[in-house]
């Protein structure tokens, strides 16, 4: 018996009767195992398939905020006719070089018609690397954290809510042809886009790098504008070339960065084929995952939850790890779950890392205590790093995230200790600090951290820049007395070590909600040291709903937030 598979086929295959095989040129590869999650389309399925599947995952996601399964949908180059409404733990992704290369006649969206319109709890999903012409001329992207837009091409408008409150978000390296409508979102950070304007604002909308971005007006409206966005590499993502050999990009560093990456040129960076990776499926042990780096291949994660009993370790220079349909790693008894060396040019993208029952002291440590190498010309970077404590169940972690090595690029992360969901409570999903950068020279972009039972962020390293800060303090204090710093009442969600002599952040936001005792007072947002080198720009608090006081909003310098005054705004310090 012949068979002919799709890896023999592109112009023809001839078979003669005596079973001779002519094969013209050009062989077209068959796509990797990427396991049972991914599910990959082409041009060639037919639409009413697409739309099938597509509903019946979304169906089944929508509202499986802390469900197990895990999806991506890949669709190749071409131009499909769907309507994909995008759910939990779901990513849609495009599989060209460029977001023009996939084209969806529809709509990529996210609705919150499961939450009666409020979309503050619709988290972990994405869409990248699509062009999108939206049915109507309007698409809409009603999120919040940990759901990141990027390399996207919307040919219309797009709109971040659906009508109740939202608490996004994040684009980056998209261009948006018509206008971006912000409506309920309290704040949002854009990234070396280009968009055809922007209309609303609530609390600290930031821009860097965004052509067609509102001027700097940060109180009134809370816009703040950065011209260029300093150094940053952007996500690598995965792509089939035109003889469906697939490839992971891995876009070079850019410095003072503006506009995307793809509309013009080329973009600049390497590819790497997907044969140099171990591509992870659920089942894999930690044990395959360390030898398969050891041996110098890259990782490729693909959808599902990897309970791992030994640390993952990236210990080589250039190494990528590719996380697809938010790959959740969950670590026993204890350990750390992803641990890199003080090396160059570590890229880790679209990972997920969920706290085991078992206190870890660090979830993820990027260098070893004591990293001093200078990692300039070649800095590792982190991109939708997600990081939860409680929530899909109980867990403890002292600190979630903790940079050791120097010049390490943050590119969109969510670090979150559970307010709600299972295992959550005061004395249950136990965590002292979401993130501690010791490194020098390092720079976070649209950083989310939330709810730390202690400090929020420690930035011990010098010449640290950060550009969007998101917090919520901790909901749960049962009293005063059980949130105290000493004699300074609850902690600081940003602190800036009284040691650094050079810092700077533009767009930050912290918001108290203590709804579990609401005569709790956090004493102030940001804490940090007296010195000329260290500046803060577009500060707001927020008591939401009135439930608690943030007492000052920098040092003993603004404020207060309480419920007399929800809103307090700070334009710069000193």
């Amino acid at each position: 018996m012949l068979v002919i598979s799709r890896r023999l086929l592109r112009l023809g295959v001839l078979a003669s009767l005596t079973g001779a095989l002519i094969v013209t040129p050009q062989a077209i590869a068959a796509p990797p195992d990427l396991g049972p999650n991914v599910i990959i389309f082409t041009p060639g399925t037919p639409q009413a398939t697409i739309q099938q599947r597509v509903n019946q995952v979304f169906t089944q996601q929508e509202r499986s905020q802390f469900g197990a399964n895990r999806y991506a949908f890949l669709f190749e180059p071409g131009s499909y006719n769907v309507n994909i409404n995008v759910g939990y733990y779901t990513q849609v992704l495009g599989l060209g070089m460029s977001p023009d290369n996939t084209n969806i006649n529809g709509a990529v969206h996210v609705e919150a018609d499961w939450f009666g319109g409020n979309a503050t709890h619709n988290f972990w999903r994405g869409a990248e690397n699509l062009a999108v012409a939206p049915s109507g001329g309007t698409d809409r992207w009603a999120v919040s954290q940990a759901a990141p837009y990027r390399r996207m091409h919307m040919k219309g408008n797009l709109q971040l809510d659906d009508g109740g409150w939202s608490s996004g978000g994040f684009i980056a390296d998209s261009k948006i042809d018509g206008q971006i409508r912000s409506g309920s979102q309290q704040q949002w950070y854009t990234r070396d886009s280009q968009i055809g304007s922007w209309s609303g604002a609530n609390w600290n909308m930031v821009f860097t790098g965004v052509a067609g971005a509102p001027a700097s007006t940060f109180p009134s409206p809370p816009h703040t504008t950065v011209a260029y966005t300093p150094i940053i590499r952007e996500k690598p993502f995965l792509y089939a070339d035109s003889s469906r050999n697939y490839h992971v990009f891995v876009p070079s560093v850019r410095t003072s960065a503006r506009g995307t990456t793809w509309q013009s040129d080329a973009p600049a960076g390497t590819s790497i084929p997907v044969s140099q990776f171990f591509i992870a499926k659920p089942g894999t042990t930690a044990a395959q995952i360390n030898a398969a780096l050891a041996q110098g291949q890259h990782l490729l994660v693909t959808p599902g939850i990897y309970r791992l009993n030994q640390t993952i370790q990236v210990t080589r220079p250039n190494t990528v790890v590719l996380g697809l349909g938010l790959a959740t790693l969950i670590p026993e008894n204890g350990i750390t779950a992803l641990s890199v060396a003080d090396v160059d040019g570590v890229k880790i993208a679209g990972i997920l890392v969920d706290a085991g029952a078992t206190n870890s002291n660090t979830l993820v440590q990027i260098g070893p205590n004591g990293s001093s190498a200078n990692h300039a010309a070649n800095p590792t970077s982190l991109h939708d790093m997600f990081i939860r404590v409680g929530g899909a169940g109980v867990g403890r972690a002292t600190n979630s995230l903790v940079i050791n090595s120097n010049n390490v690029i943050s590119d969109h992360s969510w670090i979150w200790r559970g307010d709600h969901g299972s295992g959550v409570g005061w004395n249950t999903n136990t965590a002292d600090v979401g993130l501690i950068v010791n490194g020098d020279d390092v720079t976070a972009y649209g950083l989310f951290v939330e709810h730390y039972q202690k400090y929020q962020t420690i930035w011990n390293g010098n010449r640290g820049r950060t550009y969007f800060y998101q917090n919520e303090m901790p909901y749960d204090p049962p009293n005063q007395a059980a949130w105290m710093n000493g004699s300074t009442r609850g902690y600081a969600a940003y602190k800036v070590a009284n040691t650094v002599t050079n810092h700077e952040a533009w767009g930050l936001g912290s918001y108290c909600n203590f709804n579990v005792n609401r005569s709790v007072v956090g004493e102030r947002a940001f804490e940090v040291p007296n010195v000329p080198g260290v500046r803060f720009h577009s500060m707001v608090t927020v008591s939401l709903g009135g439930a608690g006081t943030i007492n000052r909003i920098i040092n003993n310098t603004g404020g207060p937030s309480n419920p007399q005054r929800n809103v307090a705004n700070l334009a710069n310090y000193p």
